[in-house]
């Protein structure tokens, strides 16, 4: 089960896996990235990167298919993620099996600027 919050807001979803996409602010290049739930932690399992420009590159080792970087990023397993909201950017989109949707829609009424807390949730 995830687990989304933002200040009083909170919502979970039954999934294991999810991908976040998000657009970069001054490029417009959508990166999306597949976490999955591991125990107690979330894992990264792939990134990938449509397009490089203005600190942007492509990391090491990554891989160039149909247009599209694909590489997987050399972090430890995280306790949870934490999503800044803003007002002057595209948010993030969350991606589960079933549905891709904004990620703010799962909580309805956060503030801008909120910051989003996405982890698995306790037993």
């Amino acid at each position: 089960m995830l687990c989304l919050a933002a200040g009083a807001v909170a919502a979970s979803l039954a999934v294991e896996s999810f991908t976040l996409t998000w657009i970069h602010s001054i490029e417009k290049i959508r990166w999306e990235e597949d976490w999955r739930i591991d125990g107690h932690t979330l894992v990264i399992d792939a990134a990938r990167l449509r397009g490089s420009g203005a600190g942007m590159e492509p990391p090491a080792g990554a891989v160039l298919q149909d247009g599209v970087w694909h590489y997987r990023p050399p972090l430890p397993p995280q306790a949870a993620l934490r999503l800044t909201h803003s007002p002057y950017t595209t948010g993030y989109t969350l991606c589960t099996p079933v549905l891709c949707a904004p990620l703010a829609d799962h909580l309805p009424g956060i503030d801008n600027n909120a910051v989003i807390e996405i982890r698995e949730c306790p037993p």
